[in-house]
This record gives structure tokens, sequence and C-alpha cells, in this order.
């Protein structure tokens, strides 16, 4: 049997934290790492918090002061498709730390609306992309970085069953 991955979801604000959301938030971490090839145990730290939470990381670790609807802290420098070594895990734990992800879930709610779909679907969106970015991918161009990362998205959200 495969060890399972360690993801710890924990919130600042009220009722982020509910069992549906964190239920979720694990499906879809797992799906995507999945999607990925990761076969091995990891760790994946996620908070949710609200705008003026995520504004003030934001604005610590990297000097842009705005909220944003989601943070990724990736703990390796990796290309899309390299994965960790096996030696990367934690030696106390067996777990590969991919990193941390912080998730705004006034964002959620505001850019679900703006986009006509579920809560649901926009936090699946934010948690997928989230975990991309911990497996190195980018979207800083336009062009063919952004468009391998939206595939990507667009392939483990229809693995999940949610879609547009």
């Amino acid at each position: 049997m495969a060890k399972r991955h360690y993801i710890p979801v924990t919130a600042d604000v009220p009722g982020a934290a509910s069992q549906g959301n964190c239920a979720l938030i694990r499906r879809v971490i797992r799906t995507a790492l999945a999607a990925e090839g990761v076969d091995f145990p990891c760790e994946v730290d996620v908070l949710l918090t609200n705008d003026s939470g995520i504004h003030a990381i934001n604005r610590e670790t990297r000097q842009v002061d705005r909220p944003t609807d989601v943070l990724s802290f990736p703990e390796f420098d990796l290309m899309p498709g390299e994965l960790p070594a096996p030696e990367d895990a934690d030696p106390g734990t067996g777990l590969v730390p991919l990193g941390d992800m912080v998730i705004s879930m006034e964002r959620v709610a505001a850019q679900a609306r703006e986009y006509g779909h579920s809560n649901r679907r926009e936090l699946s969106y934010l948690v997928v992309h989230s975990v991309l970015h911990l497996l190195g991918y980018d979207h800083l161009d336009e062009g063919p970085q952004k468009a391998q990362m939206r595939a990507r998205e667009e392939a483990i959200l229809g693995e999940l069953g949610i879609g547009r």
C-alpha cells in the first residue's frame, strides 16, 4: 500500500477550513500530484485566509502591496516535469516537503462570481494552480509556459470532473 500524502489545512478566518473545503482541497492536491507523476509521499501545507491576510503575506514575502488569490511557496526549484528526489524526504517523517500554499477565500468567492461558476470550481482551480507552481510550472510569459500550465490545469480539473 502506498504511503499517503500529508496535507494539513489550516485557516486564520472562521469557517474557511470546513470539513467540505478540507476534503476537496486534499482530493484536488492528491489528484494533481498523481497526474504529475508524484508517486512518493509528500507534504503540502495549506493556509486559508482572507484578502487582508494574503495581502500581508504578499507584501512581506514578495514586496507586492495588494491582495491576490493564491500564493505558492515551493520548497524546490524545479522545472515542469521534474520531481524532487526520494533523498529530498525529511528523515524524520519520510515525506518530501513540496511547499506551502495560501488561498484567499474572499478571492475564491469574488472570482467565482466574476467567472460565473461555483466556489468549489474556483477553489479547485486555485489549488491545482498552486500545486503546479510547487512542481515548477510558471506563467510569467504569455507564451508557451503559460499555455503549458493552463493545459495541465484543465486536464487535472477534467480528471476531477470539474469543468468550466
